[in-house]
């Protein structure tokens, strides 16, 4: 007789497997794909596409209309979506874009392609608002005819009309209308700051093009259209008083240009104050990067090689001294508008900019555009030198009086610490590295003023149910605690983090399995018994690629290297060099075994390096502390053999085996 238990269980079989069609996986998993705070997001993809038709040399006009059933109109007068039968799908053009995933007019860059710099990249944008609709209407004007369509959550309900235009052969454009749908939003209200500033934005980003904003309910009209563009936009944000002009500039690659896409380049437009509230914005192809990302990171490099070059030239540094990007930094404000071919963003939402070129590109603009104008200037070279120096030393003076408060009571540093020169703890880091090997790689590879190596190893002790008093009898452990320089505590206690050497801690393993349990150990560690540093934002995890590809010359690209985190990202890094022509094949894959492997030049590149690395911080997300503890101890109990895996019975199918 069977046993009953086995009768009731849940079969698994070929049939339990879903695959979900169409726009079934937004509706599934909205937040993978938008905000779901409110439907901002949703309505700036409809703006995007719009402002993208005005960055292409089409349109002037760009109007949004809130109405009072709480749908919102996006109106352009671009080239108009098309509406003919596409090619190969054999369905209208216009209902692809908004009904399939990764169907777009973006993805061929360059010449030849109907876009060459666009924030749409990834052709899933207006598929997302039209699938979180309840209704959705797109009217598109082209060729003397206009074509008309509905939706319905992502469903066409009244399928395409096409008509002569009122308007004649001349009106052009696209129109959509969108009925946010509640239920996949937090709140069913469009923040309308966030809503005004980001039209204001693209008013600033499109000299000569008209932005309108009305408001049905308020009878509210709104205009902007700016002449100056980033130089009056930032004078009108800006509260402060400035230490000199604004300094405002531009560099393009012209058809020439060795490394860079013709028209890849940026504007920018930067201030300094002595006080008051920083303005710092930066868009890449017109979308809003309030993550910042590597374009930031050239506009910093750039200006401080350019202030520390001046600085250099006239001899104004005073002995002692030592120059940071954040002494030149920290005053600044700025607009910045970058234009990259091919962006890589972080995510669908698009608030990062991940793409490492973009360092080299804006910095190698901004820096001898920069040193021009202060050698041209020399009296205002000399303030921005001084406030510069002004900083240094108030830095200094700070990391000084840390030192002298802890006096000769500290406990002697392990021996295996590679320390960094600096004492500024804002500046600091230390990585724990696994294995000798790497922090070998590390210890040459690293800055040697900003960044400290301490080498664990093998695997560090589970220190889920190891009384406090005991830690120190692990002489890994006790080396952590002294190097950071606090001492173990509780989530209820107050320690003093004064004593605190680093501003970042960083845990740097191996991209494996094995690299990953023992991340796992360290933040155990860490949550368990050092819970104050996860709160004040000082713990974080290094991420180092899994993979390299070697990749051929092609055109006028020279041969490089390209670094993969994972399978995923190395299948894009492949389908990208098939894309630019490269013959299947003709690259190669190596997989790192560890962080050994590397040497400290790619060390440096992937996972040291400040404007290029990826390093996550470590926080405690939605759920409270309780809620975490309890994950945990079902995790990393001795005890908890039943809790795991009835753990691993409910979630093991979202989890990546690597064999």
């Amino acid at each position: 007789m069977a046993d009953k238990n086995s009768r009731d269980a849940p079969v698994y079989s070929e049939s339990s497997i879903r695959v979900l069609k169409g726009l079934e996986p937004v509706k599934q998993r909205p937040g993978m794909y938008t905000r779901t705070d409110n439907p901002l997001h949703i309505i700036q993809e409809v703006l995007d596409n719009s402002a993208d038709e005005a960055l292409a040399g089409h349109g002037k006009k760009l109007k949004v209309i809130l109405h009072t059933d709480g749908s919102v109109t996006v109106e352009d007068d671009g080239r108009g979506i098309p509406f003919g039968l596409h090619p190969e799908e054999k369905a209208p053009v216009l209902e692809l874009v908004f009904t399939r995933l990764h169907a777009g007019g973006k993805f061929d860059k360059g010449k030849g392609g109907a876009y060459s710099f666009s924030g749409g990249l990834h052709g899933v944008g207006v598929s997302v608002t039209n699938a979180l609709s309840k209704r959705l209407e797109v009217s598109s004007y082209r060729d003397g005819k206009v074509a008309i369509l509905a939706f319905s959550g992502g469903d066409v309900i009244e399928p395409l009309v096409l008509r002569k235009s009122e308007g004649g052969d001349r009106k052009s454009g696209t129109t959509v209308r969108a009925w946010p749908d509640a239920k996949y939003f937090e709140s069913p209200a469009l923040p309308m700051a966030e809503l005004t500033h980001l039209l204001r934005s693209k008013a600033v980003l499109m000299p000569g093009v008209t932005v309108t904003l009305t408001n049905e309910k308020t009878k509210d009209i709104q205009t902007w259209v700016f002449k100056g563009g980033l130089r009056d936009y930032l004078m009108q944000t800006l509260s402060a008083d400035l230490v000199i002009p604004m300094f405002e500039s531009e560099g393009f690659a012209d058809a020439s240009h060795e490394a860079f896409a013709e028209g890849e380049g940026a504007s920018w437009c930067v201030a300094f104050t002595e006080d008051g509230q920083s303005v710092r914005e930066s868009y890449v192809n017109l979308i809003p990067t309030s993550a910042g990302g590597t374009h930031e990171s050239g506009l910093r490099d750039g200006l401080f090689n350019a202030v520390k070059s001046f600085i250099e030239l006239h001899s104004l540094l005073p002995k002692g001294v030592k120059l940071l990007p954040e002494d030149v930094f920290a005053r600044a404000s700025y607009v910045l508008s970058a234009k990259v071919l091919d962006p890589q963003f972080q995510g669908q939402i698009k608030e990062r900019l991940n793409s490492r070129d973009a360092v080299r590109l804006v910095s190698s603009f901004v820096r001898p555009s920069l040193e021009l104008w202060l050698n041209q200037h020399v009296e205002y070279g000399k303030k921005l030198a001084e406030l510069a120096i002004k900083a240094a030393q108030t830095r200094q003076k700070a990391g000084q009086k840390v030192e002298k408060r802890r006096g000769s009571g500290v406990a002697v540093l392990p021996g295996k610490l590679t320390d960094c020169e600096s004492k500024d703890l804002a500046n600091n880091e230390v990585f724990l590295v696994e294995g000798d090997s790497a922090g070998g790689s590390a210890k040459m590879g690293r800055d040697k003023e900003s960044q400290a190596i301490l080498p664990l190893r093998g695997k560090v002790l589970n220190t889920w149910e190891v009384d406090r008093d005991r830690l120190f009898a692990n002489t890994e452990i006790h080396d952590i605690a002294v190097a950071i320089g606090v001492d173990p505590h509780g989530p209820d206690d107050t320690p003093d983090l004064s004593g605190l050497r680093y501003g970042k801690v960083c845990i740097l393993s191996d991209a494996d399995v094995d690299g990953s349990h023992i991340q796992v150990l360290l933040l155990t560690l860490f949550f368990r018994h050092f819970p104050k540093l996860i709160a004040t934002g000082h713990v974080y995890v290094a991420r180092p690629p899994l993979y390299r590809v070697d990749a051929p010359a092609r055109g006028k690209k020279p041969a490089s290297k390209v670094y993969a985190l994972d399978e995923g990202e190395l299948s894009a890094i492949l389908d990208k060099l098939r894309k630019d022509g490269v013959r299947e094949g003709a690259w190669s894959i190596s997989r790192f075994k560890g962080l050994g492997e590397m040497s400290a030049e790619q060390l440096w590149d992937t996972t040291l390096n400040p404007d290029t690395r990826r390093l996550l911080p470590v926080q405690l997300g939605n759920q409270d502390f309780l809620q975490t503890e309890s994950l945990i101890t079902k995790l990393m109990g001795k005890g908890e053999a039943a809790a795991r895996r009835e753990l691993m019975e409910l979630h093991g199918d979202a989890v990546e085996i690597d064999i």
